[in-house]
């Protein structure tokens, strides 16, 4: 059966890959004919084992959005466990019971419910008492089964994670700095917690068993391990983990200190779990721990160095961040010579002073941080000027946390950053000003404001003799100009950096409010907070701006220069709540993914799997018989040439 999962498992990444690079690359990595067969193989053997994982292509869950995540109590509480960072002691724990050892993962703790094989529930541990329900969230994880072949009643616990490689690709996408996600378990602890499931589903989390709970009617043999084994032959990807007794523990406890260097998963330490499920039972718990389990932590790897200096580095937003710059040490292979202080309070918390004697260790094997200031000199000074500038800065608290802020809202900092954000791809996408040719704008004075960059025109003898730049250059900084005057309300939200909103959240944003500039520029905090996904920070900071009269002055003067294209958000919404799907080669539209744009732009979904959820399949081949067109046929789904199509479209000349 393990085999058989595992197989599925291949067979459904192959498949993804295939039509990944078919529908949204453009391009085939394998025939039809070779498509067909390997799904009708997954078809045959989710239909022999009774499983069908959540990334199967046999299958379309469809995406749904929520008004709220409701609460719910757990049925018994989720205890956390007692720890320890030496060796010895997890090993006394151990003494002669055989006992599983696993990775801590570092994500967020799920419980899932199946009830006639079929996932009924998944609720996430909030307090360990009450948590939210997030079964809509959880059909889209990468790998959970959503379908398996026992029919009981299955609870069972797990970590939801995001891996580093997924971590660094979502970060890579983000080219606005202060937006970027500080960490893997931050993004999958907002990433389970959405309201829409399509966002769930972009961000690849994944579900791994560390606990049933209970399954009515199946003998596991008075054994955890037998547990682990039968979760992983109903399609469960398991943690990792070892059986260990006193004797076994340094060679498993090697193992796990030397891969958790390389994982590409993040793990904050191990967990030790009696095997006997009887004896570990019957231990019973304190008020605060299970007595059957034990977490350990690994011991940081310290160095002692000298703190150089601070380092104050000022952002778009005006919060100047502290850096400490020390002595040179190693650290879990690394040379490391900064570290993020974060803030003020933790500046003067650590009464941090030039020359002090600190410890510094990486968190979780990978982040510089400073663990203890030895010596505690407090001599350090907070600065009352921003370093860049020389305007006032001001140390404000907000919620109890202090901060230093550039009180100079002509910051040429502030500029630079908020120029750079401005002029990105997914902003203004105006190509031919770096950084560094922004920076040499603002200094000469070209540039104070961002209408002023569609104003450059003005200044073309002196640019067009400035190192970097020549005739040609500026022709083409021109042309990009031109093209970037036509934009979209988003867009522009977006480009104007204000604090917490990045492009998805202004698409938000102004499909609630109907694409409407007015009524976005004069909303109140309640209402933008109702927004599904938008939360009081977000609604706070996007109201603060728009009442800043200076803010308002400069948007007026960028419309002066844009063109922002209307949506259409009501009557041409002709395929709202209709599901499209799209295969075979395109004549009407560039590509697939045109098509795609397309459909969307009049309220319709586009998804790669034919299910009864689908309204109309376009093929131009409408007598193939590929595994779409058969499918569809099956079902009853009507197949429309791409002319069939734009006729129910009511447009022809696409």
């Amino acid at each position: 059966m393990e085999t058989s999962i595992q197989q599925m498992k291949e067979l459904a990444e192959k498949l993804n890959r295939a039509s990944r690079a078919y529908y949204q690359e453009d391009r085939e990595i394998m025939s039809n004919q070779e498509y067909d067969a390997l799904y009708d193989r997954l078809l045959e053997m989710e239909k022999e084992t009774g499983t069908v994982l959540a990334n199967s292509p046999t299958i379309n869950v469809g995406y749904e959005a929520l008004e709220s995540l409701p609460k719910e109590a757990h049925e018994s509480p989720m205890l956390s466990l007692d720890k320890t960072k030496e060796r010895e002691t997890l090993r006394e724990f151990v003494g002669t019971h055989p006992t599983l050892l696993s990775w801590k993962l570092d994500g967020l703790t799920i419980v899932l419910t199946y009830e006639n094989g079929e996932l009924q529930k998944a609720v996430t541990r909030g307090n360990g008492v009450v948590g939210e329900v997030i079964t809509n969230n959880a059909r889209v994880f990468r790998n959970i089964p959503l379908r398996i072949a026992y029919r009981g009643r299955l609870v069972l616990r797990g970590e939801a994670i995001i891996t580093y490689s997924d971590f660094e690709k979502i970060n890579a996408t983000i080219e606005d700095v202060d937006a970027k996600y500080k960490n893997p378990r931050n993004l999958c602890s907002g990433s389970v917690r959405q309201l829409n499931n399509e966002i769930t589903a972009r961000r690849n989390v994944r579900f791994y068993a560390f606990a049933l709970v209970s399954a009515e009617g199946v003998d596991m043999h008075n054994s955890r391990a037998c547990q682990f084994q039968w979760l992983k032959e109903q399609g469960f990807d398991v943690v990792e983990h070892r059986m260990v007794t006193a004797e076994t523990l340094d060679d498993a406890m090697d193992y796990f200190a030397n891969a958790v260097g390389t994982n590409d998963f993040p793990s904050d330490g191990l967990v030790a779990l009696y095997d006997d499920i009887a004896y570990g039972d019957s231990l019973g718990s304190t008020a605060k721990f299970p007595r059957n389990s034990l977490a350990f932590k690994w011991a940081d790897e310290m160095r002692e160095t000298h703190l150089l200096e601070i380092e104050w580095s000022p952002s778009r937003t005006g919060l100047i961040n502290p850096v400490a710059v020390f002595e040179p040490v190693e650290l879990e292979g690394s040379t490391v010579s900064r570290a993020s202080v974060h803030n003020v309070s933790i500046v003067r918390e650590l009464e941090l002073g030039i020359g002090d004697t600190i410890q510094v260790y990486k968190a979780n094997m990978i982040i510089p941080q400073i663990a203890e200031n030895l010596t505690r000199s407090g001599n350090l000074t907070i600065p009352d000027t921003c370093p860049v500038c020389g305007h006032e800065a001001r140390v404000i608290k907000e919620n109890e946390v202090e901060c230093l802020y550039c009180m100079n809202p002509d910051c040429v900092a502030k500029k630079i950053k908020a120029f750079t954000l401005f002029v990105s791809r997914d902003a203004m996408n105006i190509d031919g000003l770096s950084e560094a040719t922004l920076e040499k704008f603002i200094a000469r004075g070209f540039i104070h404001n961002f209408g002023d960059i569609f104003e450059i025109g003005k200044y073309r003898d002196e640019i067009i003799t400035m190192d970097g730049f020549g005739e040609k250059s500026f022709e083409n900084l021109l042309a990009s100009l031109e093209k970037a005057r036509e934009t979209t309300l988003p867009r522009l939200i977006y480009s104007l950096g204000i604090a917490n909103i990045g492009l998805s959240n202004a698409k938000v944003i102004c499909k609630y409010f109907d694409y409407d500039l007015d009524r976005i520029r004069h909303a109140d905090e309640e209402e933008v907070s109702s927004i599904d996904g938008i939360g009081p920070v977000i609604a706070k900071n996007l109201v603060e701006y728009f009442s800043k009269e200076e803010n308002i002055q400069k948007l007026e003067h960028l419309l002066r220069h844009v063109h922002i294209r209307k949506e259409d958000v009501n009557g041409e919404q002709i395929f709202a709540g209709m599901t499209f799907v799209i295969t075979g080669s395109v004549a009407h539209f560039a590509n697939r993914g045109e098509a795609k744009s397309f459909i969307e732009s009049l309220g319709g979904k586009v998804t790669g799997s034919v299910t009864k959820k689908t309204n109309y399949l376009i093929n131009n081949d409408t007598a193939s018989n590929s595994s779409k067109n058969k499918k569809a046929k099956e079902l009853g789904i009507p197949i429309l040439s791409e002319e069939d199509f734009l006729k129910l479209a009511g447009r022809q000349d696409v």
